[in-house]
């Protein structure tokens, strides 16, 4: 094979559409930080604008995965295989939706965030962003891995990028049972079915940096291979 048609195998390579769509999802779960400012304002004009605005983005998500799956070629000279390209697509896609259903509970039912929870709240959910965030920087080393062939020091730097995700979703862990035990202590006169959407919308928080722990396990499988 010449070199030019090398170079047309390596032009194909899906990585820069895998950056783009864990960026895009990324900025989807980004967007519940004006979202949930808004709801602890009550201003649920707001919430609904950036709940439209997530939903925007996910759609767009939804495009990109559609697009490389579409145009992933079977045939691909790549020191990756195709169906672990899509699953790792997938964890990937499940960020921009999860942000997406966690602004649509909450807006569809007007979920108040009680005052005592919030300041541990928006901690919690920074938290949860910060590990979206890192397993996407580490997604965004693909092209690099691409061109030392998997090897040497840009795989140090990509597992120790997926070890820092899985520290700070051990610590989103820590943080949902402390946020728990506060709203047990302010349930008392509390529309009851909040209170159990309370408690889910924690869990789906939580379920952020679960996602993102999981896109960085898929990494590291595709580096242990």
């Amino acid at each position: 094979m010449s070199g030019n048609s090398i170079l047309s195998v390596f032009a194909k390579s899906p990585f820069k559409a895998m950056e783009k769509h864990i960026d895009t999802a990324a900025f989807a779960a980004q967007q519940l930080v004006p979202f949930f400012n808004a709801v602890f304002a009550k201003d649920w004009k707001e919430a609904e604008k950036v709940r439209k605005e997530i939903s925007k983005i996910e759609r767009k998500a939804d495009d990109q995965k559609q697009s490389i799956r579409l145009n992933l070629p079977k045939g691909l000279f790549l020191p990756i295989d195709r169906t672990d390209l899509l699953e790792l697509l997938t964890e990937q896609d499940k960020i921009a939706n999860k942000a997406k259903d966690i602004a649509g509970r909450v807006v569809g039912r007007e979920l108040e965030i009680p005052e005592p929870l919030q300041e541990d709240f928006m901690a919690y959910l920074k938290l949860a962003l910060d590990a979206v965030q890192l397993a996407a920087k580490a997604i965004n080393e693909l092209d690099e891995l691409l061109e030392t062939g998997f090897r040497g020091r840009e795989v140090v730097l990509v597992e120790k990028i997926i070890n820092q995700v899985d520290e700070i979703e051990e610590e989103t862990d820590k943080l949902q049972i402390k946020l728990r035990r506060a709203l047990r202590n302010v349930e008392e006169g509390r529309n009851p079915v909040d209170v159990i959407f309370l408690y889910n919308v924690m869990e789906w928080i939580g379920d952020l940096a679960d996602r993102a722990e999981s896109v960085g396990g898929r990494l590291e499988l595709l580096l242990a291979k």
